[in-house]
């Protein structure tokens, strides 16, 4: 199977990936990232998912703008519900590059992390596989999640403390 990822980040790229390919899939990663602030963190995320996928030969195809006042624009004023819209923004820019390079399926790695709704992430992938007539792939991946953590700890990967956004940076910084 031809299966496109779409890839947060190293870190959470790198049990997804063992597990996929040892499933015999093809895997190449998509980098979605409008909804990562601020722009140094995006570089940041970026340069160790380059470093890391060169060293395990995956093929990554990354968005090439930053579009994070159009995402901003998206959540305000939703910020309670905005992994809502963050997730079906995410899958459906996947799904749209996996329609396009005639991908058998779609996933992501946000089902690595224990911190996601993966009941949401399930809906929204099924929803718009539908739409775009691409199969979305859901994997349970958050048995690996002490393995990516040691294994991103043994190769000394940059490590993100928060989700992505302006709003899940203020969560963790700032607790009431």
């Amino acid at each position: 199977m031809k299966l496109l990822l779409h890839t947060c980040c190293a870190p959470c790229s790198i049990y997804p990936v063992k597990v996929l390919r040892q499933m015999d899939m093809d895997v190449m990663g998509f980098f979605y990232r409008h909804n990562i602030h601020p722009f140094q963190e995006c570089q940041k995320r970026e340069e160790t998912l380059k470093h890391y996928s060169d060293s395990i030969g995956l093929r990554v195809i990354y968005q090439q703008d930053y579009k994070m006042e159009e995402f901003l624009q998206s959540v305000v004023f939703r910020e309670k519900d905005r992994c809502r819209y963050c997730y079906h923004d995410r899958l459906k820019a996947t799904a749209r590059v996996a329609r396009k390079g005639k991908f058998d399926a779609f996933s992501t790695t946000l089902l690595y992390s224990k911190f996601q709704n993966h009941e949401r992430i399930i809906k929204t992938g099924e929803s718009i596989a539908r739409q775009y007539d691409v199969k979305f792939f859901y994997q349970d991946f958050r048995e690996g999640w002490k393995f990516g953590i040691e294994e991103s700890k043994r190769l000394g990967m940059y490590r993100q403390q928060y989700c992505g956004c302006i709003y899940s940076e203020k969560d963790r910084y700032f607790k009431q």
